[in-house]
C-alpha cells in the first residue's frame, strides 16, 4: 500500500484517481483548494483530505510526511489567465520545492501530447513548461502525455456531445482537420496508477493514446453515427479560434477559458508518436466507439463520478465554503417565500434535490433559459451546466449556474450560491420545517454598490413572480 498525494483532486481526473487507487487499497491524501469539497466513497479510513492552494504554500493544511508518490494534476484552465506558462510555471516550482522538502519518491504529471515543440498553443505550451520544470527536480519524474480524454463529463466529451446533438449543420473552422488520439478516461486511469512507483517508468515521458487515429471531424462524424444522426460538418478557412470559442461556448456547455485552450490546442494534431508505453506496460485501450459505450452508460445509470464543472474558479470565491453556509444578513436585498405544505414532506425533499437540469426550475423556464443565455453573452457559465445526478446533491455539486454549498437531506435544508455574472453575490436558500410544513424559500443578494442595487429593483417585478410561483409549485403541487 502506498502513501500518496493528489493535487487537484477535485477535477475531472483527479477525483476519479482518488477513487480508482482507493479501490486499489492506497492511502490517499487529496489537496483541494475549497474546504468543504466533499468525496464518496466507502473507504474514508484510507482517504485524508489536505486544504489549501500551492500558489499559497504557507496557507496550506501540512503535506504528510513519508510520502511515495505524488501526482500532479493542477492547470490553470477554468480561467483566463495572462500569462499562462509564466503562471503554471511558479505553481509548478512550488510544488517541485515543497516534495522536494518531504523526498517524495516519484511525481507522475499528466499533460497533453506534443507533436512538434515549434508550434505550441499556450495551453501546450504550459504543459511543456511544467513538464520541464518537474523533470529538472532530483526527485524521480513519469510524464504522461494524453490527447482527447473521453469519458462522462469530460470537457472534451461535452463539447463533442452538445455540437452533434444540438446541430444538424456545423460550419466547422479549418482545425477540425487536425488529427487526434481520443483516449478513455478508464485507460487514462490504468496508466496514472501503471506507472506509480514503478522505477523502469522514472524519469521518462509518454505518449498515450487510444487505437483509433483520426482527424476533430472524424471524432464529430463518428459520434453522430454513433448516436444514429445525420450530421452535415462543412469546414472552412475563416472562422478565427477566438470566433470558434465564442461559438462553442453559445452551443456546449463548457465555460470559455476552457473552449479557448481547447481550440487553441485543436490547431495542431496531438497523435501518440512515442510508443514506448506499449512495450513497458502494455494494454488495450478501448476504441472510441467503446468509450462513447462506456460514457453513456454512466450518464444512463446516473453514475457519473467527476465532471469538468467540479473544480471551482477560486478567484472568484472564498476558499472556504463555510463562508457561504452561514448566509449573509447585514447589507443584502431578499425575497422571502414562505409556503405552507400541502403535499408529502418526502414529495417537497425530491422536488427541491432535483431542481435545475432537465427538470427545470418549476416557474417561468423561459425566463431562467433567457438570463442563462445573456449570462454566456457576457462571458459567464450560462445554463448549460445541468446536473451531474438528477437527485442526488452534495456540496461543490453545479446545478446550471449555481453551486452546492449545503444539502443536508436529514435537516431538508439547501443552500446554492450564484456564479453567474453579477453586480453581488446571490444566494438561493431552502428549508422545510416538518413541525409547521413550512417551506421557507429565500433569496439573498448582496450588492456591490450603486449598479447592484440597480440590478435588483431592475429585475424585482420579474423576480416576484418566478420566486413565489416557484415555492408555491415546490410546496402545493405534486
Amino acid at each position: 500500500m502506498a502513501k500518496i498525494l493528489i493535487t487537484g483532486a477535485n477535477g475531472f481526473i483527479g477525483k476519479r484517481l482518488v477513487y480508482h487507487l482507493l479501490d486499489k487499497g492506497h492511502e490517499v491524501f487529496a489537496l483541494v483548494r475549497v474546504k468543504g469539497t466533499e468525496f464518496k466513497t466507502e473507504n474514508f479510513s484510507r482517504l485524508k483530505i489536505i486544504h489549501g492552494d500551492i500558489r499559497f504554500p504557507n496557507e496550506m493544511d501540512p503535506i504528510p510526511e513519508g510520502l511515495d508518490a505524488a501526482y500532479y494534476l493542477i492547470h490553470s484552465m477554468g480561467s483566463l489567465v495572462e500569462n499562462l506558462v509564466e503562471a503554471e510555471v511558479a505553481v509548478a516550482k512550488t510544488f517541485v520545492s515543497l516534495m522536494e522538502t518531504h523526498s517524495v519518491k516519484q511525481i507522475i504529471f499528466l499533460g497533453g501530447i506534443i507533436e512538434n515543440e515549434q508550434e505550441l498553443s499556450p495551453h501546450l505550451s504550459s504543459r511543456l513548461a511544467v513538464e520541464k520544470v518537474l523533470c529538472s527536480s532530483f526527485i524521480p519524474s513519469t510524464i504522461l502525455r494524453a490527447s482527447l480524454i473521453i469519458g462522462s463529463g469530460s470537457a472534451s466529451f461535452e463539447i463533442i456531445r452538445d455540437l452533434c446533438e444540438k446541430l444538424p449543420i456545423m460550419i466547422a473552422p479549418k482545425w477540425v482537420r487536425s488529427f487526434c488520439q481520443p483516449i478513455g478516461i478508464r485507460d487514462v486511469l490504468f496508466y496514472l496508477e501503471g506507472v506509480l512507483l514503478f522505477e523502469t517508468t522514472y524519469n521518462k515521458t509518454f505518449d498515450i493514446g487510444g487505437p483509433d487515429v483520426m482527424t476533430f471531424k472524424d471524432v464529430l462524424q463518428r459520434y453522430a453515427r454513433y448516436r444514429k444522426l445525420k450530421r452535415l460538418i462543412i469546414d472552412v478557412p475563416v472562422l478565427t479560434p477566438k470566433l470558434s470559442s465564442y461559438w462553442l461556448v453559445l452551443v456546449t456547455s463548457v465555460r470559455y477559458s476552457l473552449c479557448s485552450y481547447l481550440v487553441e490546442s485543436m490547431k495542431h494534431s496531438t497523435r501518440k508518436l512515442n510508443l514506448d508505453i506499449d512495450t513497458i506496460l502494455p494494454h488495450s485501450c478501448l476504441t472510441y466507439e467503446q468509450t462513447l459505450d462506456l460514457a453513456f452508460q454512466k450518464i444512463s445509470q446516473n453514475e457519473i463520478v467527476s465532471t469538468w464543472m467540479d473544480a471551482w474558479d477560486v478567484k472568484k470565491v472564498n476558499k472556504d465554503l463555510q463562508n457561504y453556509i452561514e448566509v449573509p444578513r447585514e447589507g443584502c436585498l431578499k425575497d422571502k417565500q414562505e409556503v405552507q405544505v400541502i403535499i408529502p414532506i418526502e414529495d417537497v425533499q425530491s422536488k427541491i434535490w432535483s431542481l435545475g437540469g432537465d427538470k427545470g426550475w418549476y416557474a417561468l423556464n423561459w425566463a431562467w433559459r433567457l438570463r442563462g443565455l445573456f449570462d454566456k453573452l457576457i462571458g459567464g457559465i450560462g445554463m448549460n451546466r445541468g446536473r451531474r445526478h438528477p437527485i442526488e446533491l452534495r456540496a461543490g455539486d453545479t446545478v446550471d449556474f449555481w453551486r452546492v454549498i449545503l444539502a443536508d437531506k436529514r435537516k431538508l435544508h439547501l443552500i446554492l450560491y450564484a456564479e453567474m455574472k453579477l453586480p453581488g453575490e446571490a444566494w438561493l436558500e431552502f428549508e422545510v420545517d416538518r413541525e409547521k410544513m413550512l417551506l421557507r424559500q429565500i433569496v439573498t443578494f448582496r450588492p456591490k454598490g450603486f449598479w447592484g442595487r440597480m440590478y435588483w429593483y431592475f429585475l424585482l417585478p420579474i423576480h416576484l413572480i418566478i420566486f413565489k410561483n416557484m415555492a408555491h409549485s415546490i410546496a402545493q403541487k405534486l
